[in-house]
């Protein structure tokens, strides 16, 4: 499975301090999130990624210790499920 983030101009993100708004246009909705949602989308960019691509993205810039594949992929299934990332 692969997986592409929301088109960025539909995303409006403000961080809150250990907490992100995420406004998203297409559905009306605010979702307030914590890590690792907003580092997940920043990884994604403007790519269409799966699983194991994205994890690389995610131990490279967070330094991440013994990744799960498997709490990545059903944490992109939430993501997917609330419109803010779309399976491929």
């Amino acid at each position: 499975m692969r997986y592409r983030a929301a088109d960025r101009a539909s995303l409006r993100i403000v961080p809150l301090d250990v907490l992100t708004a995420l406004y998203h246009r297409a559905s009306g909705q605010t979702h307030i999130v914590e890590a690792p949602v907003p580092e997940i989308l920043a990884a994604l960019g403007e790519e269409t990624l799966d699983v194991h691509a994205i994890l690389d993205r995610l131990a490279r810039d967070y330094a991440l210790v013994d990744p799960d594949p498997a709490a990545l992929a059903d944490r992109l299934e939430e993501l997917a499920a609330a419109g803010l990332v779309m399976a491929a």
